[in-house]
């Protein structure tokens, strides 16, 4: 693995990273990892562009607590399996020791340190051409783009936001409970992070812990009985929303209770419709008997702040001494690709796997989905199907 002290400095500006024009994989993360090391296995000379000083940048920079939703034994890339003394949920720190060794286990071609701001047709008109940092141009066969689903951290633009007094950071920022202990915390946004982080600081000594809930989320075990939900997520990929929606329902009712009597109601929608709009479940960890001890309270979505104080939907003044955004992420292309006119509306690859977009053949997109399958999963299943595609050329 390239060092990024060494390892570009002394190239020219305009160059090929080797003579036969490789596949240039930018991001080292999960995602560009197993891809490169398929491409390997496949005889494909294949380089990771990592902007950062190490893979698994995003592992990295993740809260302590958090831990794997996926068993271990459906998370491992391709090749290496999980050490099972990683236990069946994988923790933060294991999971970038893996990566890691990962990496040097496949021997990968790794250069650090570089970013990749924008991606063109190469002028030839065979390949693809990256700008990188420091003026330089690569030129590549193909290129498969693995920045990641959590890119670039959104806050939402409430009114009053910028002359809030107390303390706003976004979840990204957040990493342990120990700096928030004795104090008022609102965390806003119910997903899976947003829910871990509330029972985190629940934990950790917080004085008053609350979750700006806007729309009630579906809650799920993360195992029942042994069962891992993944395992049931799954099975029933490819069954009708309706069916799935219905068998949900029944499931939840039997082993997540009602909290509706403390401001967490079940939601209206089916648990599999909502994941076709795009809300994955959230996986307790904690949070149900957070919400039923009192440790961590639902209140409304926020509306806007003034001053010191946070305002809910429904009237409500906090004063809360932090927020916590648990808001979410921008998938962060447009700059890279979005001149190319292969995004949809919302920002996210068009095409993602082993298809191209239509007329940009060779540019491939692998990590920009968040399947309740499992995203690990997926992403071992998009590196083979890419890396054939690309060994068939």
């Amino acid at each position: 693995m390239s060092d990024d002290s060494n390892a570009l400095a002394s190239l020219p500006r305009s160059f090929d990273r080797t003579d036969d024009r490789p596949v240039y994989v930018v991001g080292g993360g999960p995602g560009g990892l197993a891809t490169a090391a398929v491409l390997r296995q496949h005889g494909v000379r294949a380089v990771v562009l990592e902007r950062t000083g190490g893979v698994g940048a995003s592992w990295r920079n993740h809260y302590e607590r958090l831990r794997l939703h996926t068993t271990r034994r459906w998370s491992s890339l391709p090749g290496l399996p999980l050490p099972r003394r990683f236990g069946r949920w994988v923790s933060r720190a294991d999971m970038v020791r893996y990566l890691e060794k990962y990496a040097e286990h496949h021997e990968l071609d790794v250069v650090t340190g570089v970013e990749v701001s924008r991606i063109d047709p190469a002028p030839d008109g065979t390949g693809w051409r990256l700008s990188a940092s420091g003026g330089r141009v690569l030129t590549g066969r193909a290129v498969v783009v693995a920045t990641g689903y959590n890119h670039t951290p959104l806050v939402p633009g409430w009114p009053g936001r910028a002359e809030f007094t107390g303390e706003l950071l976004h979840a990204a920022a957040y990493r342990t409970a120990g700096p928030y202990a004795g104090k008022d915390v609102l965390v806003v946004g119910v997903g899976n992070t947003g829910a871990e982080i509330a029972v985190d600081l629940a934990e950790g000594g917080a004085r008053q812990v609350r979750i700006a809930v806007r729309t009630a989320p579906h809650i799920v075990r993360r195992s029942t009985a042994g069962w891992p939900s993944q395992a049931s997520a799954v099975l029933v990929r490819r069954l009708p929303v309706r069916l799935v929606d219905a068998v949900a329902r029944l499931v939840c009712r039997v082993s997540v209770p009602d909290l509706s009597a403390h401001g967490l109601p079940r939601p209206a929608k089916g648990l599999y419709t909502r994941v076709g709009e795009g809300a994955v479940p959230v996986q307790d960890v904690g949070l149900v008997s957070a919400v039923k001890r009192g440790l961590v309270v639902p209140v409304a979505a926020v509306e806007s702040f003034d001053g010191d104080a946070v305002v809910l939907a429904d009237g409500t003044r906090l004063t809360p001494d932090t927020v916590i955004a648990a808001t979410g992420y921008a998938r962060g292309l447009e700059g890279l690709v979005g001149h190319l006119g292969v995004l949809d509306g919302r920002g996210r690859p068009a095409v993602r796997g082993a298809r191209s977009p239509k007329g940009a053949p060779g540019l491939y997109f692998t990590g920009f989905t968040n399947p309740i399958s499992g995203m690990l999963r997926e992403i071992a299943l998009d590196a083979r199907r890419i890396a054939g595609r690309l060994a068939e050329g």
